[in-house]
């Protein structure tokens, strides 16, 4: 069959989109929307399980402990065993802590994108805003309206961090360090009221290290995060 030069016939390329009112346009922004949620799905799936795994890695070092205590005397030699279990445990915890943190940055920034979308469905369709429960805003105040608009600032932000399951897996490493702590400090002859304040004390070190990293982290990224579209009325303005 003769094809299109031959007969005399000119093709005409397709111009690209240059308004969102183009359903090429809309089209694309769906299928961006629908690669945000599956990276939402994904990171979701990986923080739950990586938790998991540090719980389960956790409950299987202590059955280990156990087990070990009924084959050899408990005395000061004994105490380097759950030194050693409970050194392997502080890492495994704080790896697992820091890959959560990461999984929640990638939800964070899924998120974000998904508040700029739905900014450019309501340009396409302003008929369609009232309609939306989520915000069509990409600063920190319209992202965190998806996760029920939790508080941003004030001493509402420690309380609400402190019931997230990233928080949870902090909280359970820094009492790992202090128990090991604890331990480290009777094997080496301290009284034990020393060595409880020891544990005390690398507890709430171990505590605040984490949180003040957590901290600087967030604000890194979100301070990376390019604002398009702020919320009428609040702080942010948008960053070129």
């Amino acid at each position: 069959m003769p094809d299109d030069a031959a007969q005399g016939v000119k093709r005409v390329e397709p111009k690209p989109a240059t308004s969102l009112l183009d359903p090429r346009a809309l089209q694309i922004l769906s299928a961006e929307h629908s690669s945000l949620l599956s990276t939402r799905s994904l990171a979701y799936n990986e923080a739950f399980t990586r938790a998991g795994m540090f719980l389960a890695f956790l409950s299987m070092s202590f059955v280990a402990v156990a087990l070990v205590a009924q084959a050899i005397p408990i005395n000061r030699d004994f105490l380097l065993v759950p030194a050693i279990v409970l050194a392997f445990d502080l890492v495994v915890g704080l790896t697992t802590y820091g890959r959560i943190i990461g999984t929640n940055y990638e939800d964070y920034r899924a998120v974000h994108g998904m508040a700029r979308i739905r900014h450019g469905y309501g340009e396409i369709a302003p008929v369609v805003l009232p309609f939306f429960t989520t915000s069509v805003h990409d600063d920190l105040p319209g992202v965190m309206v998806a996760y029920g608009n939790p508080p941003t600032s004030g001493p509402g932000v420690i309380f609400y961090q402190l019931t997230t399951s990233a928080s949870m897996i902090g909280i359970i490493v820094s009492m790992i360090g202090g128990v090991l702590a604890l331990v480290v400090a009777l094997i080496i002859g301290a009284p034990l009221p020393v060595a409880i304040g020891v544990a005390v004390l690398a507890t709430l070190g171990v505590f605040l290290g984490i949180a003040v990293l957590t901290v600087r982290f967030y604000t890194r990224v979100q301070a990376s995060l390019q604002v398009l579209y702020p919320t009428p009325g609040g702080p942010t303005t948008p960053r070129g």
